[in-house]
């Protein structure tokens, strides 16, 4: 049901097709998160030969196929799939269109935060994976841009005496684990990495976000423009670190496997 949804799917679309254009603007942030998640493959004996990129703006299948591993990439955007290297189509990650047991490696970094059914996603990728394949995934977790959603939610209310939703939720990392487990991966686990952005002009992050298609696609926004006062005076409400405006991200990251194969 509409109700139930809590992401706008097309706005989501929209804005990575608009950031297919700008996203190198952050490429060492989202390639430093990248580089974290690829890295967790040292950390196992398994040889990969055939990887399904989900959502890696052009960053990531570069990193798997250095690897040596083949990779097919997908993104909801059709532009932003055709950064990456071929084979890349356009998939949206709640339908996604590979067979069962398409491949032994799955990786999807900073890719699944804007999906409605995310418990679905994780399934409709487990059974993509062949016996014993390998999930790695990379979201946003709850306390990522907790300082500019307080300062935006104080200052509008201070402003207008109500505040509309400008910062998507994020899962706890406690129920990362239990996604994973709920969508049939064995071993699941689910740790957290913490990055810190400084900024001297916080407007910048503003145009990171838009850059990275990250700009609010939550079904509840408000389609009205905010106050001329809100983003300055909120801005100017960020705490400082060596007189630059600090952001957090905390990033949950997700490993799972999928179920061995049965022994006739």
């Amino acid at each position: 049901m509409d109700s139930m949804l809590v992401f706008d799917r097309a706005a989501v679309r929209r804005h990575r097709d608009r950031a297919a254009a700008t996203v190198d603007r952050v490429a060492d942030i989202l390639r430093d998160v990248a580089e974290r998640l690829v890295d967790r493959l040292d950390d196992t004996t398994r040889q990969y030969a055939q990887a399904l990129d989900v959502g890696g703006r052009g960053i990531v299948a570069p990193l798997l196929r250095a690897r040596g591993i083949q990779t097919v990439s997908c993104d909801l955007s059709p532009a932003m799939a055709a950064r990456n290297p071929a084979p890349c189509v356009a998939a949206d990650e709640e339908y996604l269109p590979f067979a069962e047991a398409s491949f032994d490696l799955v990786v999807a970094s900073l890719s699944l935060h804007w999906v409605n059914d995310l418990p679905g996603a994780l399934i409709q990728l487990r059974r993509a994976l062949r016996p014993d394949g390998l999930l790695l995934a990379s979201l946003p977790a709850l306390g990522t841009l907790a300082e500019l959603r307080s300062a935006l939610t104080e200052t509008e209310a201070a402003l207008t005496g109500g505040a509309s939703p400008r910062i998507s939720p994020f899962p706890e990392l406690r129920d990362c684990a239990h996604l994973l487990q709920r969508a049939g991966f064995t071993l699941p686990v689910a740790d957290q990495e913490e990055l810190q952005l400084l900024y001297a002009d916080p407007f910048a992050l503003f145009a990171d976000l838009r850059a990275a298609g990250e700009a609010n696609a939550v079904r509840l926004r408000a389609r009205t423009p905010p106050p001329r006062d809100l983003f300055p005076a909120a801005l100017a409400a960020l705490p400082q670190t060596d007189g630059r405006h600090a952001v957090t991200l905390r990033i949950a990251v997700m490993t799972g496997w999928a179920p061995a194969a049965v022994a006739p």
